[in-house]
């Protein structure tokens, strides 16, 4: 059976992966993979502590909540990458302190 240990164990490799990803990419379509990664931590431990402490759907709620903010993340973040793509013709993290007036 799964307990909510496991849930939180796998959470916690999500947002590690997460948080790894985005210290070591210079990537900026990679550094937005990994603030997905962490927002599904999150999400999961919402809904882990709502199945197993609470035993309501609040936990459901706020992973809702939390998918759509990333769904809203992902396609702000993806024209900016495309804009600045456009601009630099490069996506690396480095090139984007040049994009001040």
């Amino acid at each position: 059976m799964i307990t909510l240990t496991s849930y939180l164990f796998i959470s916690l490799v999500l947002f590690l992966v997460g948080v790894m990803v985005m210290l070591a990419r210079k990537n900026i379509v990679a550094i937005l993979l990994g603030i997905e990664l962490i927002l599904n931590a999150a999400a999961l431990n919402f809904v882990a502590y709502s199945r197993f402490v609470t035993n309501n759907l609040d936990g459901h709620i706020f992973a809702l909540f939390i998918i759509l903010v990333a769904a809203a993340e992902a396609a702000v973040g993806l024209a900016i990458v495309i804009r600045f793509f456009q601009i630099k013709e490069t996506i690396h993290i480095d090139e984007a302190t040049q994009l001040r007036n």
